[in-house]
């Protein structure tokens, strides 16, 4: 991996859209993370959201996060899916190249694995046309889907090649120290079906409850290297190295402390974890054209799918 390969998440830095393009490109990188809400939100609208965007030259790596979407049935799920629509549509104004979904923690949702994969099989044949690749996150307090090995059941079953998994090391720590989830299982996904990489840490043992996930997922993450889980962490960066993941690695850090601080020093300090993390990996990556053109993917059954 190469320092390029590395972006920072919007969510972790305090002030306007233009700031935290700012900080994160003053800092060293060429990539970021948006939220919807960053776009949306722009006091002048979507269109200057996106001019900003674009005036920063920043690449685009993913647009968070489309939640409690997959096993719904009904009105719900018509529902979500013109939700669905409306952030594809974020995602191709500012030429981001992945919409991340994650895992449901809706009581109406069905955890039937083969409707799941339906519905994840909709969103990458409706995001096919737009070239953007969807990547599918297990949150750890999901309700029906909440490890990686689930995430990739129903990825495989959906078998789209424009959708993959997204590991959250947040969520596979707090997995593997709560109920001792093995995640050198990891190297069963292959690298070509992992879609985008979420790193961060935190800086007690273990999370021994749903709430205290939350919690410490939502307001207490830290950059990698300055958690408790450092070897762990550099192990799990080795797998998914070895199993010749060659995409994008976020820092995906929510802390009440960074909002807090300017967003230079906390940009800074992402910088000093990309280096970290890239030193865990003796492999160098080949720089390549990221944007990935699914427009010509032949899927069989699209159109009834949709």
């Amino acid at each position: 991996m190469n320092l390029q390969d590395f972006s920072l998440d919007t969510i972790t830095l305090a002030g306007s859209l233009e700031s935290k393009l700012d900080a994160a490109r003053d800092a060293g990188f060429s990539q970021i993370t948006l939220w919807a809400k960053d776009l949306v939100g722009h006091p002048q609208g979507l269109g200057a959201a996106a001019r900003a965007v674009c005036h920063s030259k920043l690449r685009v790596n993913a647009i968070q996060v489309m939640r409690d979407y997959e096993g719904l049935s009904g009105a719900l799920h018509g529902y979500k899916v013109d939700t669905v629509k409306e952030m594809l549509k974020i995602c191709d104004r500012v030429e981001a190249e992945r919409l991340l979904i994650c895992s449901s923690t809706s009581s109406h949702a069905s955890g039937d694995l083969d409707r799941i994969a339906a519905d994840l099989r909709k969103v990458a044949l409706l995001a096919t046309p737009l070239g953007i690749a969807v990547g599918y996150e297990a949150l750890s307090w999901g309700k029906h889907v909440s490890d990686f090995m689930l995430s990739w059941e129903a990825v495989r079953r959906a078998n789209c090649r424009n959708l993959g998994v997204c590991i959250d090391s947040f969520h596979v720590i707090a997995n593997c120290t709560l109920n001792g989830t093995d995640f050198e299982a990891l190297a069963e996904i292959p690298g070509d079906k992992i879609a985008f990489v979420q790193l961060s840490d935190f800086l007690w043992n273990a999370v021994r409850s749903a709430e205290e996930r939350i919690e410490t997922a939502r307001h207490l993450r830290v950059f990698p290297g300055e958690g408790v889980h450092s070897d762990m962490l550099s192990r799990m960066i080795r797998i998914i190295d070895r199993a010749g993941y060659r995409g994008d690695w976020s820092f995906e850090v929510f802390n009440d402390d960074y909002v807090q601080m300017p967003v230079s020093a906390v940009a800074e300090r992402a910088w000093v974890s990309a280096k970290w993390v890239a030193a865990q990996s003796s492999h160098r990556s080949v720089p390549r054209d990221r944007r990935i053109n699914y427009r010509h993917a032949t899927i069989p059954g699209a159109l009834s799918a949709v």
